[in-house]
């Protein structure tokens, strides 16, 4: 993958979080989407669960990335991620419980984080649910469904907080629609196929 500079991220105001929609797309996923990803968890900087009470699941692999990076841009997502049983160095299963190996919905950043200046494009995926344990080295399965919005910078985090939590709201109530609740379960031939493992 070409390497790419970070570029600068619009700075978040009052009114954009005012005119935020609570529901986003049209009612079925439209070209791009779906857009499936896969890859090994990574350690990211901690940040998610400690600072901001949204623990994620990163994704920093190039080849992982590459089907997002070549057809979208950078931003924040939804859609529906499956945790793997195995950790993927050792192929031993984690310490994930098997009823938490489920698909939940999710939603992604994709970009640089430009609160915290990273210098790497990443996606920092949270998978909408209290998992029991950490899964750091398993596999996640993601199925990217829709746009929720640009990725922006921020003059504070309690202001990155509150979008967060708006993003999982817009998400869930974006998933709710049954052409996007579809790709949640396994669902008859003529409906779109569940995550794959």
């Amino acid at each position: 993958m070409t390497e790419i500079e970070r570029p600068a991220a619009p700075l978040r105001t009052e009114t954009f979080r005012k005119a935020r929609p609570d529901i986003v797309g049209p009612d079925a996923p439209e070209s791009p989407f779906p857009i499936y990803m896969t890859g090994v968890v990574q350690k990211g900087f901690g940040r998610g669960g400690k600072d901001l009470g949204c623990p994620t699941a990163n994704l920093p692999d190039e080849d992982a990335l590459e089907s997002m990076r070549s057809t979208t841009k950078t931003g924040i997502y939804f859609g529906y991620a499956r945790v793997h049983p195995t950790v993927a160095e050792t192929g031993k299963p984690g310490d994930v419980k098997d009823e938490e190996l489920e698909t939940y919905p999710m939603v992604m950043s994709l970009g640089w984080n430009p609160f915290y200046k990273n210098e790497k494009l990443t996606a920092e995926v949270h998978i909408i649910h209290e998992f029991s344990a950490d899964f750091y080295g398993h596999r996640i399965s993601v199925v990217v469904l829709g746009y929720i919005r640009p990725e922006l910078d921020y003059t504070s985090r309690d202001a990155l907080i509150q979008d967060i939590e708006k993003d999982k709201e817009v998400a869930l109530r974006s998933l709710a629609r049954p052409a996007y609740k579809a790709y949640e379960t396994h669902a008859p031939s003529k409906a779109p196929s569940p995550i794959p493992y």
